[in-house]
């Protein structure tokens, strides 16, 4: 009984009110073989859901990662797992804008890019910057001191132009600069 109540007082902590509003503190989160950097997060941040970001065919390292961060954070903390590719960045980055988006805009979002590969690191910093408007801080943690570092919030903030010439790169094979510029109707 005492443990329910403990695991109450800790959710309704973690979860402000703004205007009536309930709005939860998000942490997305690598995570590889030591869970310290994701429990620092949790407990300086106050954060009342986590959102893992893993390897699609995890090895029995970051397996016991996560069993052990479930097991740890119980009902306490909600808890999800993101199954991405280790080396591929942008689908990272485009698995995690998928749940920055499907996240209520009344949350706070923080990024965590500690643990996992430097890929996966990647992706999910380039996903915080992609939707920085959202993202309260990105986070890196320096485990054998106990600290957090604060990383700068960056953006893109992309002109119609620059998304043409991305998306035509992205559909086409692109020859030469000045060819390129013929197609896009752009200046060289």
């Amino acid at each position: 009984m005492e443990n329910n109540t403990q695991e109450k007082i800790y959710k309704e902590n973690n979860r402000l009110y703004t205007k009536g509003v309930k709005v939860t503190k998000v942490l997305i989160s690598t995570v590889y073989s030591v869970i310290d950097p994701v429990m620092l997060s949790i407990t300086r941040l106050g954060i009342g859901k986590v959102i893992l970001i893993a390897d699609k065919d995890p090895d029995e390292n970051q397996k016991k990662s996560i069993d052990l961060l479930k097991k740890s954070l119980g009902n306490v903390v909600e808890l999800k797992t993101i199954k991405t590719e280790v080396y591929d960045i942008v689908k990272v980055a485009e698995e995690v804008v998928k749940a920055i988006d499907l996240l209520s805009d009344k949350d706070q979002i923080f990024i965590n890019v500690t643990g996992s590969r430097k890929t996966q690191s990647l992706g999910l910093l380039f996903a915080a910057y992609a939707r920085i408007k959202k993202i309260n801080q990105i986070v890196y943690a320096i485990e054998k001191q106990n600290k957090m570092v604060y990383l700068p919030k960056l953006s893109y903030n992309l002109t119609n132009s620059q998304k043409d010439v991305l998306e035509y790169i992205s559909r086409n094979k692109v020859k030469s600069h000045a060819e390129f510029a013929n197609k896009i109707k752009l200046s060289r």
